[in-house]
């Protein structure tokens, strides 16, 4: 059965950074692209970032890039998002998934994973 379990949330001021992490189980981990959504109070679920399969590429949403870096180690089945430079508006639920990076529409491949609660302070 597929789990994945989000933690590494909390509450930051803006400018500060925080650490995601995603462990996944019951699930081949190199088989799927793995990415990293958010979803706001009364807004929809929106991609963040994506990471093949291969760890080779990486991909950022426009309000993600130059400040969130996603990575993953295949040999922990773990795939983390740092971010930096928080901003009000990054304050979500944030949720890791599996699917292919080609569109956000291919996830979740089985279910989402409970999330963690990302709060940033003006």
């Amino acid at each position: 059965q597929l789990q994945l379990v989000e933690s590494g949330g909390g509450m930051v001021q803006a400018g500060g950074s925080l650490r995601l992490s995603c462990v996944v189980s019951g699930l081949t981990f190199d088989n799927y692209d793995m990415g990293w959504f958010r979803q706001a109070p009364g807004k929809g679920r929106e991609g963040v970032s994506c990471i093949i399969k291969s760890g080779a590429n990486a991909y950022y949403s426009e309000s993600a890039k130059d400040r969130f870096t996603i990575s993953q180690d295949n040999a922990k089945n773990t795939v983390d998002l740092q971010m930096n430079n928080l901003k009000p508006e990054d304050s979500a639920m944030y949720y890791c998934a599996a699917g292919e990076c080609h569109g956000w529409g291919t996830f979740p491949v089985g279910n989402w994973g409970q999330g963690t609660q990302v709060t940033v302070s003006s």
